[in-house]
């Protein structure tokens, strides 16, 4: 096979990638959001029990999650779908290294906001939701396209639980074909093909909604 097959045929696990970003993005968002703010707001016991949620999904490792939620939970009678597990794990992991990038970002703002809110008559949700949130989500996008990408990254994991993607294409392909420069080559490119616009996109987003920042440099 030549190079630009095997990297057709690894474009071919592109569909499932994409699907398990897209299914990994619905638990890493609210997560990121809820756990960010209430690690933000809350105090004592309840900042050390939010904080433990984050932790634990932030630091273990990936490939032991997968395998513990989709070979061990059977065992206990819980069984999820290859798919459900894949975007479960990443996503809830990649929102414990956002919710981070939210807590900084509400941290950032200047108190006298909250007290100009206060004297103005406003709630403490209102402030959050008027005040606060905007700006920090301004801060906070370069994190977040920065995380988007390692998500799609992380995604090369999930054919250790039967996905198809495009490493189990790659895979595949070894098995047939004995050429593993040529194949994890076209691997490396597939991957980078997928992340570099998302990059692009990220640095065009910036500029947009932090013009003060300059137009973005490099390419």
């Amino acid at each position: 096979m030549s190079m630009l097959d095997i990297w057709l045929g690894i474009l071919h696990g592109l569909r499932i990638t994409a699907a398990v970003t897209a299914y990994g993005l619905v638990f890493a968002v609210p997560f990121a959001l809820v756990f960010g703010v209430a690690q933000f707001l809350t105090t004592g016991l309840t900042r050390f029990l939010v904080t433990a949620v984050i932790e634990f999904w932030r630091s273990s490792a990936v490939v032991v999650l997968l395998f513990v939620f989709y070979y061990v939970l059977p065992v206990m009678g819980v069984t999820l779908s290859a798919m459900t597990v894949s975007a479960l794990v990443l996503g809830l992991n990649s929102g414990g290294y956002a919710s981070q990038a939210v807590r900084a970002g509400l941290q950032s703002l200047p108190a006298g906001q909250r007290e100009a809110g206060m004297a103005l008559g406003l709630s403490r949700p209102a402030i959050l939701l008027l005040i606060e949130l905007p700006q920090a989500l301004v801060a906070m996008s370069p994190t977040f396209v920065n995380n988007l990408i390692q998500l799609v990254k992380a995604t090369s994991l999930v054919s250790l639980v039967t996905l198809t993607d495009m490493t189990f294409r790659a895979k595949e392909i070894s098995q047939t074909e004995y050429d593993p420069v040529a194949i994890y080559s076209a691997l490396l490119l597939a991957f980078f093909v997928v992340c570099y616009p998302i990059a692009l996109a990220g640095r065009w987003l910036e500029a947009r909604v932090n013009p003060e920042s300059g137009a973005p440099r490099g390419i």
